[in-house]
């Protein structure tokens, strides 16, 4: 009687592809957490170490489902194939495993663009419980953070805010909630900006004429963009976002609009340190003289210090 010999599974592992384009924590949790809800294995690969340099930061993510199927990004684009192929691998033994890329690594034929090295965490998840809770979180617009224990092979949920980093012998991935630009002034310039944004992955709020921000508008993760050419229409919208913790406030006008601006917010009782809080002229540069150009200088100018949070 013939004796069959079964096939080593690393050698049919499916070739893998992505399922969409996106470097949204949001979306590359959800991915994997609808995968699980569906029945199909799913991995979360987590950036941990970088030598040298690399194109994305520590804890920067994908998700891999066992057909192949993957989203996010943990460098340029160049070796998200690769990792999605060991990711399968871990899915079909069902251990967990690291992976190291360019400098350092056992693969030759891999080098990254920056010269650098990578070393990528390959999780083997569970459930889709413990993602649910970030996500969640997330939704309600507060920080998450997951923890990976890489000797249990666990994730495990904990609010509250953070950064990216190893903690002893786990590693923690912080995440923020979506940022949002909460915009008012006139339908060009405004109408514009909100497009820019919006392509940027901007939640956009735009105040119609005579509205006010409420407070559950203004947290952490929200700027607040106001371009109008008529300061006493800013100024009730100037008085909510000085009073929350926002975390970029920026202004239309010139200088010269700016010193008139800050006159009568001391009026209002604010001080000199909430009024270093705006930006005026709003924008990375204060000439534009057009909506397009206005738009590049404000958003690039709210990315900018959205950057400086992380």
């Amino acid at each position: 009687m013939a004796v069959r010999i079964a096939p080593d599974p690393e050698t049919l592992a499916p070739e893998p592809r992505a399922a969409f384009l996106s470097d949204d924590a949001i979306d590359i949790l959800a991915f994997a957490a609808d995968a699980l809800d569906q029945g199909h294995a799913a991995a979360l690969v987590t950036l941990v170490e970088i030598r040298g340099g690399a194109a994305r930061a520590i804890g920067a993510q994908m998700a891999v489902r066992g057909d192949g199927l993957y989203c996010g990004y943990v460098s340029g684009g160049c070796t998200e194939a690769a990792v999605a192929a060991d990711a399968v691998i871990a899915l079909q033994k069902g251990l967990d495993r690291n992976l190291k890329l360019g400098e350092g690594s056992p693969f030759f034929d891999i080098v990254l663009p920056c010269g650098g090295g990578i070393t990528l965490a390959i999780h083997v998840l569970r459930d889709a419980a413990v993602l649910r809770l970030a996500l969640s979180a997330l939704q309600r617009r507060t920080a998450a953070r997951l923890r990976y224990h890489p000797g249990q092979q666990v994730l495990s949920f904990e609010p509250g805010a953070g950064t990216s980093g190893w903690e002893g012998e786990s590693f923690v991935r912080a995440y923020r909630p979506k940022q949002r630009l909460l915009l008012a002034g006139t339908p060009l310039e405004a109408g514009t900006v909100a497009r820019v944004a919006a392509a940027s992955g901007y939640e956009v709020v735009t105040l119609e004429r005579g509205q006010t921000p409420t407070p559950d508008q203004l947290d952490a993760d929200t700027a607040v963009a106001l371009l109008f050419h008529d300061i006493d229409r800013e100024l009730p919208m100037l008085d909510a976002a000085l009073a929350a913790p926002v975390f970029y406030i920026g202004a239309l006008g010139s200088r010269r609009t700016h010193v008139k601006r800050c006159e009568a917010l001391r009026a209002h009782g604010h001080g000199d340190a909430a009024l270093a809080r705006i930006k005026a002229p709003i924008g990375i540069f204060d000439k534009a003289r057009d909506s397009h150009a206005l738009a590049l200088s404000v958003v690039a100018d709210i990315a900018a210090a959205r950057l400086r949070l992380e």
